[in-house]
């Protein structure tokens, strides 16, 4: 991303946080450009955290919106969570905004990333996380067209959904989000992480919708394993130790101010 990409984004927040009444506390790159698969005409995916005033938190009305979305001009799709909303759904093992957390490409952070990844892992709960990328699996896979062909983006998102998904039930952690570390540490055959690769180097050039035929070579990763969870045997099932009393007492000090942006 070049630096006027970057001021785009900036001055977007900016002004979200000038319209809505609220302090963004980071917002970061998810989707292809996070995973390290972007193509040429990618928009841009911006996920963060906003905190609104200690008095908002406080009203009678249970109606209000805890989610900020807006399309913006240059294709920059924004979605930003109330902090308390943010902090249940990581209690919750979340895992699209517990890949918030591992995204490289940051936009603004007051400090709350590295903090909420201190408790990310004992937030885990590897079944949760492996449904979720099962899903996804089947999600991308289900734009496979008659004759084989599927867009690379699909299959793109098919495959680190399946090597996430290998690697959430291998070592029961949440998988980094760079889909460059998910290869590195997933165990493949060689013959596989080479029709990867030609994959990868294909996306970098292709258009969202040009379509490929996958590689045999792809076979068995492409292969649903969504019915096998259900007799796998899991050792950890989510939070562990104190970690709920420490994601409120970070929600206590962010609402009352105590972390602020640099």
């Amino acid at each position: 991303m070049n630096d006027a990409d970057k001021e785009r984004v900036a001055a977007a927040l900016r002004d979200i946080e000038s319209r809505y009444g609220c302090r963004v506390l980071f917002a970061v790159e998810s989707g292809s450009r996070a995973w390290g698969f972007a193509s040429p005409d990618s928009d841009y995916d911006v996920r963060g955290v906003f905190v609104k005033p200690l008095d908002w938190y406080l009203q009678l009305k249970s109606d209000v919106s805890d989610t900020i979305v807006e399309e913006l001009p240059g294709d920059i799709d924004v979605s930003l969570w109330d902090m308390r909303k943010a902090l249940l759904q990581m209690a919750k093992s979340n895992a699209s905004f517990l890949e918030w957390l591992g995204s490289q490409i940051i936009y603004r952070d007051c400090g709350i990333i590295a903090a909420l990844n201190e408790l990310k892992a004992d937030c885990v709960n590897p079944a949760h996380v492996a449904y979720h990328y099962a899903s996804m699996f089947r999600k991308a896979m289900e734009a496979q067209n008659e004759d084989g062909t599927i867009r690379i983006k699909k299959l793109c998102y098919a495959l680190r959904a399946a090597l996430c998904l290998r690697y959430a039930m291998a070592v029961e952690k949440m998988p980094p989000t760079p889909f460059v570390d998910v290869l590195a540490e997933t165990k493949l055959e060689p013959d596989e992480l080479d029709a990867i690769r030609e994959v990868l180097a294909q996306k970098e050039h292709a258009l969202e919708s040009d379509t490929v035929t996958p590689d045999a070579r792809l076979a068995d990763l492409l292969s649903d394993r969504y019915d096998s969870l259900a007799v796998h045997l899991w050792r950890k099932r989510g939070m562990t130790g104190d970690v709920y009393g420490k994601l409120e007492q970070c929600f206590r000090d962010t609402v009352k101010g105590v972390k602020q942006c640099e």
